[in-house]
């Protein structure tokens, strides 16, 4: 019993562990909000400031580089790069 319980929450928890950051996202309203999501979708935050009223971020994630930037006022994706 106790392991069926435990593939059931791994079973849910799983989409979560491998969300991707698309224009939709919310992140935040702060770079700490921002940092502490993005570790929680798995990403590894690099560098993170607030520039020209935005929250900018750099991550990796599976060995790919990426920058966000993110509003300060709705959370809400503004500007994403992968490298």
């Amino acid at each position: 019993m106790r392991k069926l319980i435990i593939l059931a929450v791994l079973a849910f928890a799983s989409p979560a562990l491998a969300a991707e950051v698309t224009m939709d996202t919310i992140l935040g309203t702060t770079v700490p909000e921002v940092q502490s999501r993005l570790t929680d979708m798995g990403y590894q935050v690099r560098k993170s400031e607030l520039e020209d009223g935005m929250i900018e971020v750099y991550f990796v994630k599976d060995d790919k580089m990426g920058e966000v930037y993110v509003s300060t006022v709705t959370g809400k994706v503004i500007k994403l790069k992968m490298k």
